[in-house]
């Protein structure tokens, strides 16, 4: 198997909200998106983007259907997921069957209507990768094949969704293990929580891996967030640029997993 790396991006909604507020022309108007795809052009990447269904003013079902032919045709490489309902903290962890399905529903079901088929990945990050038994078996019934979490490493070992102990430890080392139909990975760098020079470090201790998944939030991309992070194109960049020099081939989570 060729080597090959996987972008993901959570936390999405702000950038569609401002879209249809600006009566932007193109998708790529806004300078997120226009961001994601001059970093395309240069690098391949293929970039997935996962969804929030709502803030306290706006939905997914304001989103205007006026740019799905230029979803539909970008759909190669910009790829659109269900992430939650809105942003709070572990809101799945103890969510049963229905609660899960209807929020994931909801998303997939604007992504269908706004963006089209093409555009709706088969995986995705539940946002903090917690989940129940009947969470994932709704998700599972949505569509969803493969899930992307949190791990940790052997000094700091994590557990995300309800995967074995010994799935964990292949997981934590790179590896892909399947439960009930469902394909996990393992995000092996979220970009916001590092220095450039520590993604670097982390990148060349990850470089014998088959396959790299690097992570970072929409969010730090904004000058009025709190946390905001004048270098995030700066380390996205830095992360493509090593991993294409040291062969890595951009690819969504189900190009490996299907």
């Amino acid at each position: 198997m060729e080597k090959a790396f996987i972008f993901t991006m959570d936390d999405n909604i702000r950038f569609l909200q401002e879209l249809i507020a600006s009566n932007a022309q193109s998708i790529f108007d806004h300078p997120y998106t226009r961001t994601l795809k001059e970093l395309h052009e240069k690098y391949g990447v293929k970039i997935q983007l996962n969804l929030f269904y709502k803030t306290p003013s706006f939905t997914l079902s304001q989103m205007t259907e006026n740019y799905k032919k230029e979803w539909q045709d970008n759909a190669s490489w910009l790829k659109l997921s269900f992430h939650s309902l809105e942003e709070s903290p572990r809101p799945y962890l103890d969510a049963g069957y229905d609660e899960v399905y209807n929020d994931c529903q909801k998303v997939h079901n604007e992504i269908l209507r706004f963006a089209g088929e093409e555009s709706l990945a088969k995986t995705t990050t539940l946002h903090f990768t917690r989940a129940t038994n009947d969470g994932l078996r709704a998700l599972k019934e949505c569509g969803v094949q493969g899930l992307l979490g949190l791990y940790g490493t052997d000094e700091n070992p994590r557990s995300s969704y309800q995967t074995s102990k010994a799935d964990d430890v292949i997981l934590r080392h790179g590896g892909i293990a399947v439960q009930d139909g469902i394909a996990y990975a393992g995000i092996d760098i979220i970009l916001d929580r590092f220095t450039i020079p520590e993604i670097l470090t982390q990148l060349k201790s990850l470089s014998s891996r088959k396959i790299v998944k690097i992570l970072i939030h929409e969010q730090y991309f904004y000058k009025d967030y709190a946390r905001y992070q004048p270098e995030f194109r700066d380390k996205l960049e830095t992360a493509f640029t090593f991993l294409t020099k040291h062969g890595y081939v951009p690819k969504f989570l189900e190009d490996v997993i299907l």
